[in-house]
């Protein structure tokens, strides 16, 4: 898959972002780069390795599930929205 002016047109499009003129091409190369590096990793062979294979054996430490309700942090997070009402984000339909 090649990146180009296009394609981040339409991704600056599906994300709400902006990339400015000077800074198109830096960003490209850097999909690019990350493009590169995901299809190096599908060439990898993958025979006969565990589907929940680690590196280690220590288990992930689980905290408590405990519930709590801070609405402050709610507010605090849709006061960055765009456009908001009744709690909730809007926001334009995005299926082509």
């Amino acid at each position: 898959m090649q990146v180009d002016d296009t394609l981040l047109s339409k991704l600056e499009k599906l994300s709400y972002l902006k990339v400015s003129d000077d800074k198109r091409s830096e960003i490209i190369a850097q999909l690019d780069e990350m493009i590169a590096f995901v299809d190096n990793l599908s060439e990898l062979n993958t025979d006969g390795v565990s589907d929940n294979f680690a590196m280690t054996d220590a288990s992930t430490t689980l905290r408590d599930d405990t519930p709590s309700c801070n609405t402050q942090i709610n507010d605090d997070i849709i006061t960055h929205a765009p456009r908001s009402a009744d709690h909730f984000f809007i926001v334009d339909k995005i299926i082509e």
